[in-house]
């Protein structure tokens, strides 16, 4: 059993920002913590995103275990905000660009199956939330504005405008400076997001006047009841006000955003929220992962190829440190996941916190008693030659007989994901190297061992073996023999620990790749 004196004084991130936000809680003196993330739905929703609520779900359950009190998360979505531009990856181009500027709860379907494209997203986005189980409660932006749960905070930006314009003035470019305004009017007339300077503000009428930029006539407009929005950063900080929001991760390119929106968020009497600033996640290229691009990886890509807690424990890793979201992360990740979940049974209690396993499954991994790995399986499949995931399974039935039922189940499902994995990337793309005349001379020796070896051999043993082929003919570095293995065998430069494969190959088998290897 953890104890709480344990959880206090763990190293974990989550952790760390869970102390944060119990800090302020209890000098706040309210019985309930909100988190927040946010959401822009002009795209897709796309990893990044996912990555952020998630990160956020582990801080949660850490406030949860350390405090004993309750807390939620808020995803918001920003479904107010004006359609800048046509996103590349989605159909009918030519409709989306004739709606461009108006609020994207305003801007009609481009898949034809919901009230609008904003409706579509959100519905992607919980879609893709609720398969994962999370626990949060949603809020649309148009929503809360026509509804009137932000017009007191609206009130209050307008009566603070000239405070606010001076917090927003100097982080502009001139040409910006001139026509800023916090208040976003929703022109009447064509149902559009107007970015235009303000004439005049009346907050005794909680209203504000602008020049209509097509007629040029003076329009009065409240700013109440949705019939405005704000600028992006002064709506952040406005809401966090409204909502009460205790805590909200942001990316490393909002630093400073996040600075001048709790500047306004003070500004109306609002208290800015405990805060984790993380580094991107990055495409192929070394890019910032964009929704309206649609580059990197999607959560359905990733889920294709290997398991949900695989992607989880990506996401957990090192949240400060920017990492690439390509398809060749997967294989490590999910190897990593399965050492992570094998180390935590034998760890002492005091430790297990830290480990990322702990928060994917909120305290309580499954049991896993295999040590079968994923870079393990697309080897086997290349050595197999096989596109058929029953091929692997059979191998799996014989290695894994002496495990729990639960762990052969679990790598059967890794095999399919296996299987999709190879047929999509590896196929053709691996060339084994043929073997130097050393190099032939070390493997021939490992063949005579491994035919004197029994058939049911273990896979520490066959190890063992491996391990005194090499000190004989590479005692100067034992690494090098291990790389002739996985070049010649596999045409990789790294691979799986070669006993535990050769067990699971089977040795009969594994003297048939490296003959027809050295021919």
């Amino acid at each position: 059993m953890i104890g709480n004196e344990q959880l206090k004084n763990s190293k974990s991130w989550a952790f760390e920002e869970a102390k944060k936000l119990a800090d302020r809680i209890e000098r706040s003196g309210k019985s309930e913590a909100i988190l927040e993330t946010g959401y822009g739905p002009s795209g897709l929703p796309h990893i990044g995103t996912f990555g952020e609520v998630l990160r956020t779900t582990f801080v949660m359950r850490a406030f949860r275990l350390l405090t004993g009190m309750p807390a939620k998360i808020i995803v918001f979505s920003d479904d107010m905000d004006g359609f800048r531009k046509v996103p590349t990856n989605v159909p009918n181009q030519e409709m989306l660009a004739k709606n461009l500027e108006k609020p994207l709860t305003a801007v009609p379907d481009p898949f034809g199956k919901y009230e609008s494209f904003a409706h579509h997203n959100n519905a992607m986005l919980r879609r893709f939330l609720d398969s994962f189980g999370f626990e949060y409660e949603f809020k649309s932006s148009t929503e809360a504005y026509r509804s009137g749960q932000f017009n007191d905070c609206l009130q209050r930006i307008l009566e603070h405008y000239d405070e606010i314009m001076n917090i927003m003035l100097p982080s502009l470019r001139e040409e910006r400076r001139e026509t800023y305004s916090p208040f976003f009017p929703i022109c009447k007339r064509t149902g559009k997001v107007l970015q235009v300077p303000i004439v005049e503000t009346h907050p005794e009428n909680s209203t504000i006047v602008y020049k209509d930029p097509e007629t040029e006539e003076l329009v009065e407009t409240s700013v109440l009841d949705g019939n405005c929005k704000l600028q992006w950063k002064a709506d952040w900080g406005m809401r966090w006000a409204a909502l009460g929001v205790d805590y909200e991760m942001n990316g490393k390119d909002l630093i400073d955003s996040f600075k001048l929106s709790s500047k306004i968020c003070r500004t109306i009497g609002g208290i800015p929220p405990e805060n984790l600033t993380y580094e991107l996640f990055l495409d192929e290229e070394g890019k910032k992962i964009s929704k309206s691009k649609g580059n990197g990886l999607s959560m359905d890509e990733w889920l294709k190829y290997a398991p949900s807690e695989s992607l989880a424990y990506y996401m957990y890793q090192a949240p400060k440190r920017a990492k690439r979201l390509y398809f060749d992360v997967i294989p490590n990740a999910m190897d990593e996941y399965i050492d992570a979940l094998a180390k935590y049974r034998c760890e002492p209690d005091e430790k297990k916190h830290d480990n990322p396993v702990f928060h994917i499954h909120n305290g309580n991994p499954p049991k896993y008693d295999g040590c079968l790995k994923f870079s393990m399986l697309l080897n086997l499949a290349q050595a197999c030659n096989t596109a058929d995931k029953e091929v692997l399974i059979e191998f799996i039935k014989k290695y894994a007989k002496d495990c729990s039922n639960d762990t052969l189940e679990y790598m059967k499902k890794m095999a399919s994901y296996a299987i999709n994995y190879y047929n999509d990337f590896i196929i053709g793309t691996r060339t084994p190297e043929k073997p130097t005349e050393p190099q032939k001379q070390a493997m021939l020796e490992l063949l005579d061992k491994l035919k004197d070896m029994p058939k049911d051999a273990g896979a520490d043993e066959i190890q063992n073996v491996i391990f005194e082929v090499g000190k004989k003919f590479y005692s100067e570095n034992l690494r090098d023999w291990f790389l002739t293995l996985y070049k010649v065998l596999f045409g990789t430069e790294s691979g799986p620990r070669m006993g535990s494969f050769v067990s699971l190959y089977g040795i009969e088998n594994t003297i048939k790749l490296i003959e027809e290897r050295l021919k």
